[in-house]
């Protein structure tokens, strides 16, 4: 399943733990606070689980979009895209 993860997150620390997590997961970075990937849903549950062992939920938020391939064809991008060098094939051919 392709999932975006989105965060806002105040804290140098606790945000590189949250870049290292989602890097972890094989997701790839696309702008500064967001990442993008395939992930199955036990890897996305086990992902907001330790996301919010990291964060503080009064002043955090981490976001994770799951998207089926069907939906994702309806993304829109106005303007620069991410690098598609930093992406696996797989997700490449789903941006052409």
């Amino acid at each position: 399943m392709l999932v975006w993860a989105i965060y806002d997150i105040s804290g140098n620390s606790k945000r590189n733990r949250i870049i290292i997590l989602c890097k972890g997961y094989g997701l790839h970075r696309v702008q500064k606070s967001v990442f993008f990937g395939d992930m199955n849903s036990n890897q996305i549950d086990e992902l907001a689980l330790q996301s919010k062992q990291v964060i503080n939920e009064e002043t955090d938020s981490v976001y994770i979009f799951p998207m089926c391939e069907e939906d994702f064809k309806k993304v829109r991008l106005i303007g620069k895209s991410f690098d598609k060098d930093f992406v696996t094939d797989r997700i490449r051919e789903l941006f052409v």
